[in-house]
């Protein structure tokens, strides 16, 4: 994309919060649907963005009167072996997750979103629709709308950009040892049982990409046939584990033709079969799963495993991890995988795109989703309109008192029916009202053929009718038409109950986060940053509620607030009529969160009301090049590259900062606090918001 020129007179957004800029076209023109449609490309980044972390943000109030020029960073290349083969682009690009509200994993504890809970997945935007980007995020929420009002900190608050690089947002995983996960070791770890690296040389390039043609069913062969060349037993014992090794779920078996031997690579017993590993090749000392270090860069941590399970012919199912990671963003993670090697996983780096596998071991075990003890953000703010003592101001809040616990704006979905409403008509058994939230149309762009469905579910009510206007039936709209069609509308539980539980379940969490939110904000309002008599502080996984007698013995940081349930008490002050008046609003009784449907009783659960990072530090540094990258992740580190130098002065400050979040927080509400912005796309499209990157 050519460079524009940003001045201070129209809006310009990054993520969800703009700054105010005028742009202008080097080249002749640039017209408005052409704009319109790069901004919607890019809008279905951020439909999915995990809890921990965020996607990309700018925050700015205003720009300098100086004219600012942002090239778009290119991707990371993190090896130059293979990666302008156009296949392995192809394919990687054709690994498409088919929607990820149906490859959710279970929720860690009951009643709370937690760590590997995605948010919903919803339309992404029709490019071709004339109207704006801005225009169509008008109708969503603003912080206001979900309660999110209070901040704890009384500095000024100041402008910034966030990752105008990608680099400028890094993610590591904290495993459940505590330690911070590095990919610093791409070794893989000797193994009697595993092939020499060089058998690999005795496949040409042609049979190469002849085997991988065959592997992924690129061709129409149903075999390939290899001549073994100086015929031995050796020989074609190397050439069987090469084809083995090099291309998982092929087989190979050996014929004489013509007295001369050839090997036969093909496919065992089809596509089904080969999705298992081979129990019989694994050997009984070496422990069943191999965990490793996965590095990857704009990719999240399902779309991940598909590319891997794709290139490595395995279901993947096989895989396992602590926590799911956020598409835009520099992201570090423990996997496991069970039964594929380590030789194998390492065969990978040498054709995927921002991605690299290393740290790997064997382990008896697989991981499980909850284990991690949290997350270590490194966080990169451009071009900050902060002098030093605001920043310092900041920035020290942040480390000694922390931030206000909210749930993010992602949390209640990005269209203008929030995920709380629908979760609000479930508990009400208001059967008719979900079914309507979620399929009745709705202001704002999406992709033509949901706005279809869309116009004829609201016209027919016909569930086959708007079925056949989806060619995408994976959705969460195409799943419950589908339910609706199997089951007929006099059996809507039934219907609705064909969405993964998991699925279903978030709906009702955003009520839960809804109501959560407010409350604290009203805890706030009431009591400011002091402990009071009638508070609710957790002694082991029971709350107790603090009195005269031990006030003395907490702080704020010690303080939960309940989310709604049956199995949760409430504080003894004024908030406990709060939470009453707030659900019987909803037509809801605080009294009685069990439902007929199972599923949908809400045990509650507890949430600290404060979150106290950990391991913060800061620095502001001064650069001249508006693209120099500001901080090293691990494949630099890796490759030896020496750490950035700053100068003293310069044409742009930026402010570093590193600090670690426990799992099921927000790292936008922790930047949030130290810039004092307002996160909501609603809120800055006020402004008249376009996307050019």
């Amino acid at each position: 994309m050519r460079s524009f020129l940003l001045r201070p007179q129209n809006y310009f957004l990054r993520g969800h919060v703009v700054y105010v800029c005028r742009f202008q076209h080097r080249a002749a023109r640039l017209h408005r649907e052409r704009v319109t449609g790069l901004c919607k490309k890019f809008y279905s980044a951020f439909l999915t963005m995990e809890s921990i972390e965020m996607t990309t943000i700018s925050l700015k109030r205003h720009l300098a009167s100086k004219d600012l020029t942002l090239d778009d960073a290119k991707k990371l290349k993190l090896s130059e072996n293979d990666f302008s083969d156009e296949s392995v682009t192809k394919l990687q690009e054709s690994v498409v997750q088919p929607q990820k509200v149906l490859e959710t994993e279970s929720v860690a504890e009951e009643g709370n979103g937690s760590e590997g809970e995605e948010e919903l997945l919803e339309g992404e935007p029709d490019e071709g629709d004339p109207e704006s980007f801005a225009d169509m995020m008008k109708h969503g929420l603003t912080e206001l709308d979900v309660g999110i009002t209070k901040f704890v900190s009384s500095h000024k608050g100041f402008s910034g950009i966030l990752k105008e690089r990608y680099s400028d947002f890094v993610v590591h995983e904290i495993g459940k040892d505590g330690k911070i996960i590095y990919l610093n070791d791409l070794s893989v770890p000797a193994d009697d049982e595993d092939p020499s690296e060089d058998i690999y040389s005795v496949l040409s390039d042609d049979e190469k990409k002849r085997l991988e043609d065959l592997q992924l069913y690129k061709n129409k062969e149903s075999n390939v046939v290899i001549e073994v060349v100086d015929d031995s037993k050796e020989k074609r014992t190397i050439i069987h584990q090469a084809v083995k090794g090099l291309y998982p779920g092929l087989e190979t078996k050996t014929e004489d033709r013509d007295g001369k031997k050839y090997i036969i690579a093909y496919h065992a017993a089809g596509k089904k079969a080969l999705s298992n590993p081979r129990k019989h090749s694994w050997p009984k000392s070496r422990g069943s799963f191999c965990h490793f270090v996965l590095y990857k860069e704009n990719k999240d941590t399902m779309d991940a495993i598909n590319v891997l399970s794709k290139f490595l012919r395995v279901k993947p199912n096989i895989f396992s991890y602590m926590g799911t990671k956020d598409k835009r963003a520099i992201t570090v993670q423990a996997i496991a995988v069970l039964k594929i090697t380590a030789q194998r996983l390492a065969h990978l780096n040498k054709c995927l795109m921002n991605f690299r596998l290393g740290n790997f071991t064997y382990q008896k075990n697989p991981l499980k989703l909850g284990e991690l003890q949290g997350n270590h953000f490194t966080v990169v703010l451009r071009n900050i309109t902060g002098t030093d003592e605001q920043v310092e101001q900041a920035m020290t809040s942040l480390r000694d008192i922390g931030f206000i616990n909210y749930y993010g704006m992602q949390r209640f979905g990005t269209t203008a029916v929030p995920t709380y409403q629908v979760g609000r008509a479930i508990l009400q058994s208001n059967w008719n009202e979900m079914i309507d939230l979620i399929l009745k149309p709705r202001p704002g762009a999406e992709k033509g053929y949901l706005v279809e469905c869309r116009e004829e579910w609201a016209k027919t009510k016909d569930p086959d009718a708007a079925l056949r206007k989806l060619p995408v039936k994976r959705c969460v709209e195409g799943q419950l038409l589908r339910g609706l069609s199997k089951y007929g509308l006099k059996n809507i539980v039934t219907a609705f109950g064909i969405i993964p539980r998991n699925n279903r379940l978030m709906y009702i969490h955003s009520y839960q986060s809804y109501v959560w939110n407010n409350m604290v904000s009203r805890r706030i309002e009431e009591y400011g940053l002091k402990v009071v008599p009638g508070d609710l502080v957790l002694k082991g996984a029971t709350a107790i509620v603090i009195d005269e007698s031990n006030i003395h013995n907490y702080t704020i940081h010690d303080v939960v607030m309940p989310l709604p349930g049956f199995d949760v008490i409430y504080p003894k002050h004024k908030l406990a009529a709060a939470y009453e008046e707030m659900l019987a609003v909803d037509k809801l009784d605080i009294k009685n969160m069990r439902h007929r449907v199972k599923d949908y009783s809400l045990a509650g659960a507890y949430r600290k009301l404060l979150i106290h990072p950990q391991d913060v530090s800061w620095e502001v540094v001064a650069y001249d090049e508006t693209k120099i990258p500001l901080v090293r992740t691990d494949i630099e580190m890796l490759e030896g590259k020496p750490l950035p130098v700053f100068n003293t002065e310069g044409k742009y400050r930026a402010l570093k900062m590193e600090f670690s979040l426990p799992p099921s927080t927000y790292a936008t509400m922790a930047i949030r606090e130290v810039l004092k912005m307002d996160t909501s796309i609603k809120n800055q499209t006020q402004l008249n918001t376009v996307w050019l990157r």
